[in-house]
């Protein structure tokens, strides 16, 4: 495919043995990674993308052969009676969840009945109520 520059940056291209290794490198890395490893930034490896289509299905061919061939090792370990393995597909494939209830109730505290007040700067006698600084 022909690219043609307007002007500025030369144009980003991935060759054929490129694309091979974006689709083996697509197991383990975002893309993000992806255009570190490449040089460029995520935002032109998405134009990339854009621009030549083979990379784009290179990438999310990579991904999905990666999630079948882990997927078919978590089946083989959850079928051997793998308790975690069963839990863990069940959850994220048939929908199971598990609920834990907590009862909150409140701690019995004895009731304060008897306040104490005591108010600061002032000069009357508790006893008798009368102002004995004057």
């Amino acid at each position: 495919m022909e690219l043609i520059n307007t002007g500025g940056r030369p144009i980003k291209e991935l060759t054929e043995i490129d694309a091979i290794q974006v689709e083996a490198l697509a197991a383990v890395c975002t893309k993000s990674q992806m255009a570190a490893y490449f040089g460029m930034t995520e935002k032109t490896f998405r134009a990339v993308e854009e621009r030549q289509p083979e990379v784009s299905t290179a990438y999310r061919t990579g991904r999905a052969k990666a999630i079948a061939n882990i997927g078919s090792v978590l089946y083989e370990k959850a079928l051997s009676g793998d308790i975690k393995a069963v839990q863990f597909y069940l959850k994220t494939q048939a929908g199971w969840t598990e609920k834990s209830y907590i009862e909150l109730s409140k701690a019995e505290e004895p009731i304060d009945t008897q306040w104490t007040v005591k108010v600061m700067g002032a000069s009357i006698c508790p006893s008798c109520c009368v102002d004995h600084a004057k």
